[in-house]
C-alpha cells in the first residue's frame, strides 16, 4: 500500500486565507519589486450627469491582472442627476470605508481575531458655494472627514485599539484621503 497525501487545509480567519496573505507579505519583504501595482479607471459620460467608470485589469509586481467591473455614477436630482446611482462623493466616501475595512479585517485575521460585525460610518460636508464657484474662498470640497468604527468580535479592547492604529498606519485610502496627493492632469482635445 502507498503512501497517502495528507491535504493541508488553509489557515481561514474572518473569509481571509492567512497563509496566502503571509506568504505575499514574505515574497514582497524578499522581493520589493513584487509589491508594485498599479490601478486604472476609465470613466465615460452617459448622460445628463451619469457616467461609468470601467475597470479592465491592474498589475502585480510587473504583471497584468485582468477584472472587468463596471461602476455607475450619477447625481441626485438636487444636483443636476437623475438619482439613479450613488454620486461621486458617495463612492469616494464607500472607497474608503471598504478600504479601511479590508485593513480591519486582515489585521484581525493575522492576530487569529475573529470578528462577529464591522461597520464603519463616514461623513462630511461639502459647501455647494466652493463647487458651484459662488465664493472662491470656500472649498470646493471636503475639509474633514469624520468616521466611526464599530468592531465587535474576539479581540480585547487593547487589541482593537492596537488594530485601528495599524489600519490607520497601513491603508492606502486612509493615507490618500489624509494627506495631498499630486494629481498630474492632461487635456486631449479631440
Amino acid at each position: 500500500m502507498g503512501a497517502q497525501a495528507k491535504i493541508v487545509k488553509p489557515t481561514v480567519v474572518n473569509g481571509i486565507n492567512v497563509d496566502d496573505l503571509f506568504a505575499l507579505i514574505e515574497g514582497v519583504r524578499r522581493e520589493p519589486a513584487k509589491g508594485k501595482t498599479n490601478w486604472r479607471v476609465t470613466t465615460t459620460w452617459q448622460g445628463q450627469a451619469r457616467s461609468r467608470a470601467q475597470v479592465e485589469s491592474f498589475d502585480i509586481g510587473g504583471e497584468r491582472v485582468p477584472r472587468r467591473f463596471s461602476i455607475d455614477i450619477d447625481e441626485p436630482r438636487e444636483l443636476g442627476g437623475s438619482n439613479s446611482f450613488a454620486n461621486p462623493q458617495e463612492h469616494l466616501i464607500a472607497a474608503l470605508n471598504a478600504c479601511m475595512t479590508v485593513g480591519y479585517v486582515a489585521q484581525c485575521a493575522v492576530r487569529g481575531i475573529t470578528l462577529e460585525s464591522l461597520a464603519i460610518e463616514t461623513d462630511g460636508e461639502i459647501d455647494l458655494r466652493g463647487f458651484l464657484g459662488i465664493d472662491p474662498a470656500v472649498p470646493q470640497g471636503y475639509e474633514k472627514l469624520s468616521y466611526t468604527v464599530r468592531i465587535k468580535g474576539s479581540g480585547t479592547k487593547e487589541q482593537f485599539a492596537e488594530i485601528h492604529e495599524a489600519v490607520m498606519a497601513t491603508s492606502p485610502n486612509f493615507y490618500n484621503m489624509s494627506r495631498p496627493v499630486a494629481l498630474k492632469p492632461a487635456l486631449v482635445v479631440e
